[in-house]
């Protein structure tokens, strides 16, 4: 599937160009996994988990202020995505525990780069938002 831009012979933007030389389906890979990792919590799930495996409570305990249940959805939909692991074993009571798959480590570099960049540029975006909804931007 190719863009507007494409069939007309427009330059791409960068971003652009990204998403048309890695997948032919116009971006669509990469709203879908920035949809799920951009959620307010999987990127700290997946933050916590990198140094070593956790159970439920533990990970619960060093995430503040998430809930059992959005720790619950979360958790699955990475599992699902095959960034997390889950283990359950048979005892009394039952343990289960969280770990990060290999696809899951490869996310620590982009995810740490990106929580640099936000560090750094949130007093700008702040500042533009605040002019923005002055009416002066």
């Amino acid at each position: 599937m190719s863009t507007a831009k494409e069939q007309t012979g427009a330059p791409l933007t960068a971003y652009e160009g990204a998403c048309a030389s890695h997948s032919k389906d116009g971006g669509r890979a990469v709203r879908d996994v920035l949809d799920r990792i951009g959620g307010k919590w999987a990127l700290l799930i997946i933050n916590t988990l990198k140094l070593r495996t956790l159970r439920y409570g533990e990970l619960a305990q060093h995430i503040p202020g998430i809930s059992q249940r959005m720790l619950t959805l979360t958790l699955r939909q990475l599992e699902r995505d095959g960034l997390v692991s889950r283990t359950v074993y048979g005892e009394v009571p039952p343990r289960v525990e969280y770990a990060l798959t290999e696809t899951g480590e490869t996310l620590i570099e982009p995810a740490i780069a990106l929580a640099t960049w936000a560090i750094e540029n949130y007093p700008t975006i702040e500042a533009a938002r605040e002019r923005y909804d002055d009416g002066s931007a």
